[in-house]
């Protein structure tokens, strides 16, 4: 504490939330909290599926489980602040809290970008190298993409952090947004930041288009391999990459208009952070779900062993 106190002569930050308006503030608060039980309930229900359900001890589900474990700790960063702040007229966050909230939502944001990116790799090998899946994805390989997948969000987030924390602001200490982003912190800076917002286009907004673009090329070339196969073959397959596309586009879609540009002046840009915030974390559960047979029988008899121990004496 002492050290962000060191050169500052500000102490919190005033966040301008999504609308001045009461009514709509009491709105607001009942639809995030919704979608925030949701949140919780639906990643946690796909975390024990997948633990207590033997026919989902396979790679898929293991990084399935992963980045409902990620979605959930990424949402927890900013969303109950969020929320209990529609309650509130005035709207405030340490200087020291949002310094935390902003390491956590770029670990766990940057944790999660290469857990897709481990996550395309497993699809590409089991559809392009079948013959080789079990040899290639072992319980080893397994663990050295998770443990880069946290390397990956710690280093991304220490790389701008670092040099974020000392930064001195003397006032206006009011962030247009609904949480702490990294640039609109750094704008607020009483001091030349042009390196350091050079780095948070490098390190946030074109790594996450050079991902993207990669995992566009790396599924289109597992599409084209499936339409060479017969449709009994690759319909299950196919079904598993749309929901894999569908999330990796909610995913990195918002985040690239974010942080390619991100210290132009877009009003859209608090409605895109509610989106990868919330939204993103609450649809993903029910894409992947809805569209997976084994997950939906997997939480079936995860339900009827739940009710079975409740009768049974």
């Amino acid at each position: 504490m002492d050290i962000l106190n060191k050169n500052s002569s500000i102490s919190e930050f005033i966040l301008l939330g999504l609308s001045s308006s009461r009514e709509i503030q009491i709105f607001l608060f009942a639809i995030f909290f919704f979608l925030y039980i949701a949140i919780i309930v639906g990643n946690i229900l796909i975390v024990i599926s997948v633990i207590f359900d033997h026919h989902l001890h396979c790679p898929m589900y293991f990084f399935l489980a992963n980045l409902s474990f990620f979605d959930l700790c990424f949402s927890s960063s900013a969303t109950p602040k969020l929320i209990s702040d529609f309650l509130r007229k005035r709207k405030t966050i340490s200087l020291w809290g949002c310094m935390v909230q902003m390491f956590f939502m770029h670990f766990f944001g940057g944790g999660e970008m290469s857990l897709l990116i481990a996550m395309a790799i497993d699809r590409y090998v089991a559809i392009c190298k079948p013959l080789y899946y079990k040899t290639i994805m072992t319980h080893r390989m397994l663990t050295v993409l998770l443990l880069l997948s946290w390397t990956v969000g710690l280093i991304h987030t220490t790389s701008q952090m670092a040099f974020t924390v000392g930064l001195p602001f003397c006032g206006p200490n009011v962030v247009d947004s609904i949480f702490c982003d990294l640039p609109l912190v750094i704008r607020l800076a009483c001091t030349e930041t042009y390196i350091l917002q050079l780095l948070v286009i490098a390190d946030s907004g074109l790594l996450s288009l050079v991902c993207f673009i990669l995992l566009l090329i790396s599924y289109t070339t597992m599409l084209v391999t499936l339409r060479r196969r017969s449709v009994s073959a690759s319909s299950k397959a196919l079904s598993t990459l749309t929901a894999h596309i569908t999330v990796v586009t909610l995913f990195f879609g918002p985040a690239i208009f974010i942080y390619v540009f991100p210290f132009n002046s877009y009003s859209v840009d608090k409605f895109l952070s509610v989106f990868y915030t919330i939204i993103t974390p609450f649809l993903n559960p029910i894409i992947y779900t809805l569209r997976n047979q084994e997950m939906k029988a997997a939480m079936k008899r995860l339900r009827s062993q739940r009710i079975s121990s409740w009768l049974t004496p």
